[in-house]
């Protein structure tokens, strides 16, 4: 089956998962979820002070971005029609700001949970300049390609990536200001990303929630990208709970804390609002209709916003001092770190059973 046959099949609803035995041409546009998701476990492990466990995650999260960067590479040089075709498409192109996304969460944990200061400052400049690329890139793609694919076949979960890769620059440049000397004006920066996160959130999740009302959706349509509409609030809320710790560097941002500290509410109550939801989608897909759970690239998709809504919690109760939610985080973390501990089990396996395997035999 060829990649755009796959799509076809499914709507065009999904980029074609890592598990479709395409190799390196074929390659998951969105793997860097991978690290976004064992980034942001690891801080909210690091947190909650279970030290061990956040050390250990970060460096699969590190190992697995220097794995991903040499895949990714690897493919541009040697399948560059695909690839270009994967970045300049409605249904995948969105996917590839997982690698934003993953460099500046990888970025947030080196500084949290090691304190390496200098590898956060590196890779939030790499993340700041491929946010630029890519945004740009899918962008004009998706504005300028003729012809466009029917809505229900363009539109999909990974669409919010708009609101998280552009929120994770607010995240870890938020945590780097306080290291300058005059840091007003990397926080003026911080908040455009947080508010532009925002506005791109709203334009998003209103082409996907009509998409959900008035299309055609099949449970094989029904995916752990969705989760990320979840996952954009809560990053969203880390960006201004973490503005709003840095408002005394700022007269500005200090004026704009009663505004940040509303939106901040907004989009936690948000971010909790889909969690009932896409647990009964997810109950419906594999309950109801009876679509097999095995291991899919897509779920680390699903991941990131279960770690990623204990983390923005618990810097939220800092933020704003709220006490009586001081178990959320704690519960989240656990279902997190089991959602995880699956995926990594079935991740492995494929890798086992799959690349790893032919190598083996081929030798």
């Amino acid at each position: 089956m060829s990649d755009h046959q796959a799509v076809a099949d499914n709507g065009g609803a999904t980029p074609m998962p890592a598990t479709s035995g395409h190799g390196l041409a074929g390659l998951f546009p969105g793997y860097f979820a991978l690290v976004m998701a064992t980034g942001i476990v690891a801080i909210a492990a690091a947190q909650q002070s279970i030290d061990w466990l956040a050390e250990g995650l970060f460096g699969i999260a590190f190992l697995a971005y220097v794995v991903l960067i040499v895949l990714y590479l690897a493919r541009l040089v040697r399948f560059p029609r695909p690839f270009v075709s994967d970045l300049t498409s409605h249904a995948k192109g969105p996917a590839f700001l997982t690698i934003v996304a993953g460099t500046n969460v990888l970025g947030s944990a080196a500084v949290v949970i090691e304190g390496w200061w200098w590898l956060g400052w590196t890779l939030w400049v790499v993340g700041a300049a491929l946010w630029v690329v890519l945004m740009y890139t899918i962008l004009a793609a998706l504005v300028l390609r003729d012809p466009k694919p029917a809505f229900a076949q363009g539109i999909n979960g990974t669409w919010f990536l708009f609101t998280v890769a552009t929120a994770s620059v607010a995240v870890l440049g938020a945590l780097l200001a306080p290291r300058l000397a005059s840091p007003e004006g990397m926080l003026f920066a911080c908040a455009c990303a947080f508010m532009l996160g925002i506005v791109l959130y709203l334009l998003v999740v209103t082409l996907v929630f009509y998409r959900f009302a008035f299309a055609e959706l099949r449970a094989e349509q029904t995916l752990p990208p969705y989760w990320i509409s979840m996952g954009a609030m809560a990053i969203t809320v880390l960006a201004g709970s973490n503005l709003l710790l840095d408002r005394a560097g700022s007269p500005v941002l200090d004026e704009l804390a009663p505004f940040v500290t509303g939106m901040v509410v907004l989009a936690w109550a948000t971010a909790t609002f889909w969690i009932p939801l896409m647990v009964i989608m997810g109950v419906w897909r594999h309950g109801v209709r009876r679509v097999p759970l095995r291991y899919d690239p897509q779920y680390w998709a699903m991941i990131f916003p279960l770690g990623m809504y204990s983390a923005a919690t618990f810097r939220m109760n800092g933020a704003l001092s709220i006490g009586f939610l001081g178990a959320v985080p704690e519960v989240a973390l656990v279902v997190a770190l089991a959602a995880w501990a699956l995926a990594f089990v079935g991740l492995l396996h494929h890798l086992l059973t799959g690349p790893l395997a032919r190598l083996r035999d081929t030798g």
